[in-house]
């Protein structure tokens, strides 16, 4: 359902733009509101980074692997600007982004849930190499102040409000050993392919907040190039979720293009 839901809003937004690109009714709109100092443009982009503490915590010992995954966006946003010279600006915006990444890991005492072999769980620190799969498919609002350089340069920053639509946190654990419940309780060997999997997804956090700030590079008249960093400010996962004891922040580069109306 969720996805057909995506789906949707994808579908709508293209149309949307196929509309305003065929009707002169739309296009005299479009003219009023440039008179009345207002700016609309879609945006598409790719998503690259990860969710990771910060500073690394004493139990990741050495990140082995890192490889970001297939992460679009999508964006319309209206700009206010509020001067006559069109200088500083207000810009409200929807966004559709993904945000993904898989890592490897050598960890000590690091806290994990694990199945075991009769599909029960067993918490404890593990010891050993941690492989996790991060996917986070949200509905975005960006809130952001607009300062322009000159007439093709253009500086933003604000905060953003997400809400996660669909989210993956799983992974695997392997070569190592899990001590339950603490770092004196019995230990389980797991070597070779052994391995046992965990899946922390009902754990996220739905509402997600940070900062953004980037710029954006006016190529010819209706096309734009930017780039734009979103740090996110709150731990992804739920409050009551001690199971990792520190917290995980959202991380991402944003680069793409935007055709302004």
């Amino acid at each position: 359902m969720k996805k057909y839901i995506l789906a949707s809003i994808v579908t709508l937004f293209f149309g949307i733009s196929q509309v305003s690109a065929q009707s002169s009714n739309e296009h005299k709109g479009l003219i009023w509101s440039s008179l009345h100092g207002l700016d609309y443009e879609f945006k598409a982009g790719v998503n690259i980074g990860g969710t990771s503490p910060l500073p690394l915590p004493k139990e990741i010992r050495k990140i082995e692997s890192y490889s970001p995954g297939l992460s679009i966006t999508l964006e319309g946003n209206i700009t206010k600007w509020l001067d006559a010279q069109k200088k500083w600006g207000l810009s409200l915006g929807l966004r559709l982004d993904n945000k993904s990444m898989t890592t490897e890991a050598s960890v000590k005492n690091y806290g994990m849930e694990i199945f075991n072999e009769t599909g029960g769980k067993v918490e404890g620190l593990w010891t050993g190499g941690v492989k996790t799969k991060v996917k986070m498919s949200l509905l975005t609002i960006p809130i952001l102040a607009n300062y322009k350089i000159n007439d093709r340069w253009k500086l933003v920053a604000g905060p953003y409000m997400s809400y996660m639509m669909e989210g993956d946190f799983s992974g695997h654990v392997y070569e190592g050993h899990l001590r339950s419940p603490d770092a004196t309780g019995d230990r389980v060997n797991f070597t070779g392919d052994n391995i046992a999997t965990y899946d922390f997804s009902n754990d996220l956090r739905k509402f997600q907040w940070g900062l953004q700030v980037g710029g954006e590079w006016k190529a010819y008249k209706h096309l734009n190039l930017h780039a734009d960093l979103t740090w996110g400010l709150n731990d992804i996962f739920k409050k009551d979720f001690t199971t990792i004891s520190f917290a995980m922040y959202p991380i991402y580069l944003n680069i793409g293009f935007g055709y302004a109306f």
